[in-house]
């Protein structure tokens, strides 16, 4: 993350404000650079990250235009608190060679804050060559726009029919726009198709936009679609155009079509027999719903909770104290403490606290060949272990049994769980939210696959903890997180969602067991623990609390320390049941109940079989100030 703290500071900051921003981006009076065209301008997006600029993400090419509106948004990280340095340069691209760095491809650029682009919404400003000067009357603007809640995208699909030639000697080619009216009529360019060339019944590319960015997440907001005949010297010719709204899209679910008439007014106004310039159909309308982590956990998702730990050679020879891998009979090694560290914070969110446990980079018996997805417990048909422990059991007794080798592929592992998640996912109750923690040592060699799987995974109920074990290069890591830009596949295609997050452990390892939990940056886990509270007359009762009862319920009691089994009874605020423990803290998916009635005190009515106090606390299922009454 920008600005990330040291672990020290870390466990006691408060979080950041973060929220996500999109910029568009469109340059007039582009300096020309060409001597037969005009520039092909591409614009780069970086953002000061410890003092050096580093590329975020760049524009598409715009060829032979000197006023562009790029197709291109730019998501961005915006946290309230922090100074957020951003830099633009547009650069006249030269086709295959791609954007060039010299300073004759340089068309000008421009630096402001993240802040000072959200506060104004719109930014205009001069682009300067180096040192200081104008790049003649070069322009750049920025406008922004704060991300909804609503994550949701849609899937479109367009092609046309009997469009008008506008070539004398072939047939056009064309391309369609997608334009989005806003409330003070101004219009911002959502999507811009390819251009299909020499086809007056063009079939394009199927693409996805956002929700937020196709109509600001209102179905009855306009849309202006716009078709173009594609002319290299950035002179396009006007073929038609019609409107829309996203509710009228929604017509072609399934087998269903919709179609519009492509009208060009001029032609409306002088023919009187025109009907049409051509027809365009949507052929596919599918709208996917993006869920975040927290969304799944309160809609009643239980954690399945996997490890995956490196066993390439470049850990050492665990008979050798210098390895990573060595077993100490006095201490736990690096890769024990992370994994503890990490899956006593994960397992309060496993109700069955089983967890799988794989291995990769090693050659493992009886043929020792080399295997980037083993069980560590070397049962295929069951990698689950029982509980932290089980894992740690399993890991040692593994050890003496295997080769360590390598590479270091991590897809394969990233692959397995996806296809998990991705089975539960097409299940209706899809009841399982998936957490992967991968601890490795070093270079990732897959990095391409990697990121391919990552990009996959983030359509998924899937999150991904990557912990550096050791003093090795992490900056692999680093760029699979997407802190510093979006992470994108070797295709281009960004990830859906930030579901990546690495932490060096070397940075932690000596830091207290408590504050180690709080400093690893998990993806968006609600913090499990509870906060300590004494009773009069009694001792202090909180999360790290351990008893010996047997009982199916792990957590403690909120007033009493003792275990409780798993209840079905009805629930005391609304009249479903509830599928978790009736005393203890944990919020039940199914209760919905009206929140207004929980700013008074209420009376519980919930039994506690073995406390003997009656006192104002806080209620085991609507965590709201309320008297307890106990039997």
């Amino acid at each position: 993350m920008p600005g990330s703290l040291t672990a020290p500071e870390a466990a006691a900051a408060p979080l950041a404000v973060l929220s996500k921003v999109e910029l568009r981006v469109s340059c007039k009076h582009l300096l020309d650079r060409d001597t037969l065209n005009k520039s092909d301008p591409c614009v780069l997006l970086l953002m000061q990250s410890q003092g050096q600029w580093m590329e975020v993400d760049r524009s598409e090419v715009i060829k032979s235009n000197l006023n562009p509106v790029f197709a291109k948004i730019f998501t961005v990280d915006y946290y309230f608190e922090e100074v957020q340095k951003l830099r633009f340069e547009v650069y006249d691209s030269h086709g295959q060679a791609g954007v060039g760095t010299h300073d004759d491809d340089f068309l000008g650029g421009m630096e402001c804050t993240v802040g000072q682009i959200v506060a104004q919404k719109r930014v205009t400003k001069p682009l300067f060559l180096k040192y200081g000067k104008f790049a003649g009357k070069s322009t750049i603007t920025i406008i922004s726009e704060e991300i909804s809640g609503n994550n949701g995208y849609v899937e479109l699909a367009f092609r046309a029919k009997k469009l008008d030639d506008k070539d004398l000697f072939s047939k056009s080619d064309p391309f369609l726009e997608i334009y989005r009216i806003d409330d003070d009529r101004s219009e911002q360019l959502v999507y811009r198709t390819e251009v299909v060339k020499n086809n007056l019944s063009p079939i394009w590319e199927p693409f996805k936009v956002s929700l937020n960015s196709l109509c600001s997440c209102e179905e009855k907001r306009k849309l202006r679609c716009v078709v173009w005949d594609y002319d290299s010297r950035g002179k396009h010719d006007f073929i038609g155009e019609f409107f829309t709204t996203f509710e009228e899209m929604q017509k072609a679910m399934g087998e269903n079509k919709v179609q519009w008439d492509c009208m060009n007014p001029k032609y409306k106004i002088k023919k009187r027999n025109y009907k049409n310039s051509g027809v365009v159909v949507l052929s596919l309308w599918k709208i996917h719903r993006v869920y975040s982590f927290l969304d799944y956990i309160m809609g009643g998702c239980q954690i399945h909770f996997t490890v995956a730990i490196d066993f390439t050679a470049s850990n050492g020879d665990p008979r050798n104290s210098c390895s990573l891998h060595y077993i100490n009979p006095y201490q736990p090694n690096e890769y024990l403490k992370a994994l503890v560290a990490v899956g006593e914070i994960c397992q309060d969110y496993d109700s069955d606290k089983k967890f799988s446990a794989l291995g990769f980079g090693a050659r493992i018996p009886p043929k020792y060949e080399v295997s980037h997805d083993f069980a560590i417990n070397f049962n295929p048909d069951n990698d689950e272990c029982e509980g932290i422990q089980g894992v740690v059991e399993s890991y040692q007794s593994c050890l003496p049994k295997i080769q360590l080798y390598g590479p270091t592929n991590v897809a394969p592992i990233i692959s397995k769980v996806a296809r998990v998640a991705a089975d539960e996912e097409r299940t209706k109750e899809a009841s399982q939210y998936f957490i992967l923690l991968i601890l490795t040592d070093g270079v990732v060699t897959d990095m391409a696959d990697t990121r391919e799987a990552i990009v996959r995974a983030s359509y998924l109920p899937m999150s991904i903890i990557i912990v550096g074990v050791g003093n090795a290069d992490f900056t692999d890591m680093q760029i699979l997180d997407g802190d510093d830009g979006v992470l994108r596949s070797p295709k281009g295609e960004p990830v859906l969602r930030d579901i990546v997050q690495f932490v060096p452990f070397r940075e932690f390892k000596n830091v207290s067991a408590a504050a180690t939990g709080s400093c690893l940056p998990l993806p968006a886990l609600p913090g499990p623990s509870l906060p300590s509270r004494s009773l009069p007359g009694g001792s202090g009762v909180g999360p790290a609390a351990r008893h010996t009862a047997t009982a199916l319920c792990r957590v403690p009691c909120a007033v009493c320390p003792v275990l409780y089994d798993v209840c079905s009874r009805q629930c005391t605020v609304c009249p479903q049941l509830c599928s978790m423990c009736h005393v203890c803290r944990v919020p039940h998916a199914e209760c919905h109940g009206p929140r207004t009635v929980f700013m008074y005190p209420v009376t519980c009515t919930v039994s506690h079989p073995t406390c003997c106090a009656s006192r104002a606390m806080l209620c085991a299922v609507c965590h709201m100030p309320c008297v307890m009454r106990c039997v």
